[in-house]
């Protein structure tokens, strides 16, 4: 077993590190402040190939694997956490869901254009009363000839408001429940799709957030992904890719915190000495850089999972759990390092905590996480 990263994963674990460094460093603290989406930052992403980082050459992406794109959330996120997530939803829940169950006139129409970043994907799942309850969702597509006809809401849909493409997932027999789904792609200007105004949220403020309606929106049946009623085995099954995204993101917040606390508690002095000398500091730091490591190794065994074929669900579930809960612990004992400092916005680790807090909900919350680990482990064991 290798722990350490080739000499090409490092080239782009270096490309990744030095855009967020020119291009979101000075931006990242001023757009939390006034919701401002990194628009043209995102473009840019796009000409480096990493709004498609995993997705073949042959259309449009950079053929890299799931590593190359675990390294590359975190980088980003260690500096903005909300292009992150722009980022890991483009990638894991659009990109590849056209990937692995488009046909290939959709992969040409839709996969293309948003693995080369000309084009922003969102992906609509959740409902405002359906949420890790995906099977009780109350949009509609019925079925009319060779059309359907979609009608409902989705709401904490990321990249919305900016949204070119969007995966849809809608209720065509209710009768059946989860097995009554069906996955669509479509285009956001499609007549009769309603782009709501942006959540006004607590962390990644700088990513769009926002519900989005549909009514009487008229989707042909070459726009629907899989066979019939297939959309929750695509949803769950893609899933599976955003929840490895989403612990980059965690393990570079977590990582941008502990920098920040390490940094802060050797310029801060107290009773004549850098505070870190004191032995309670020094405990706080060890608890925080072990948790980090160890999510940071969850996410790349999720990553190599991945890249051997097969389910690798217990695995993105395990990354998720444990760096999103890490990343809350590393950004509380960050700001508990600056003290009151810390609680202004004169530091960055008052971002840091209001960014990590969601990654324990979205995607699956810590409780599901939970539960589908338990799952999948106990499978493994026949009484």
């Amino acid at each position: 077993m290798h722990l350490e990263l080739s000499e090409h994963h490092q080239q782009i674990q270096q490309l990744a590190r030095d855009f967020a460094q020119t291009e979101l460093a000075s931006v990242a603290s001023k757009n939390d402040e006034t919701h401002t989406f990194a628009k043209e930052q995102i473009k840019k992403l796009g000409e480096l190939g990493f709004m498609g980082i995993a997705i073949d050459e042959a259309y449009g992406g950079a053929g890299q694997d799931p590593l190359s794109y675990v390294l590359v959330i975190e980088e980003i996120s260690k500096v903005c956490a909300a292009t992150g997530v722009a980022l890991s939803v483009n990638n894991s829940l659009v990109a590849e869901v056209l990937k692995n169950f488009g046909t290939e006139e959709q992969k040409q129409k839709f996969l293309v254009p948003v693995a080369q970043g000309e084009k922003l994907g969102a992906y609509c799942l959740t409902e405002p009363m359906s949420g890790s309850d995906a099977a009780t969702m109350a949009t509609t597509a019925v079925r009319q000839g060779d059309h359907y006809i979609i009608n409902g809401a989705k709401n904490w849909i990321t990249n919305g408001s900016y949204s070119d493409v969007m995966i849809v997932f809608a209720m065509t027999d209710s009768s059946k429940g989860a097995k009554g789904i069906n996955a669509f792609v479509l285009d956001t200007k499609t007549p009769g799709v309603e782009i709501g105004k942006a959540e006004n949220k607590t962390g990644i403020r700088s990513s769009s957030t926002c519900t989005i309606s549909f009514t009487d929106v008229k989707i042909p049946v070459t726009q629907r992904l899989g066979d019939e009623l297939s959309g929750f085995i695509i949803a769950m099954k893609t899933l599976d890719n955003g929840r490895i995204g989403i612990a980059a993101q965690a393990v570079g917040i977590a990582q941008a915190a502990l920098d920040e606390a390490i940094k802060y508690g050797f310029e801060r002095k107290q009773f004549g000495k850098p505070i870190l000398e004191n032995q309670g500091l020094k405990w706080m730091i060890s608890d925080m850089s072990t948790r980090v490591e160890a999510a940071r190794l969850l996410t790349y065994q999720a990553a190599f999972k991945k890249t051997q074929g097969g389910r690798f669900t217990r695995y993105s579930a395990a990354a998720k759990l444990f760096a999103s809960e890490t990343a809350t612990f590393v950004t509380h004992h960050a700001l508990q390092i600056h003290g009151g400092y810390g609680y202004t916005r004169d530091y960055p680790v008052e971002r840091y905590i209001r960014d990590a807090r969601v990654t324990e909900i979205y995607e699956g919350t810590s409780e599901i996480q939970r539960l589908v680990i338990a799952a999948q482990t106990l499978k493994e064991f026949e009484f």
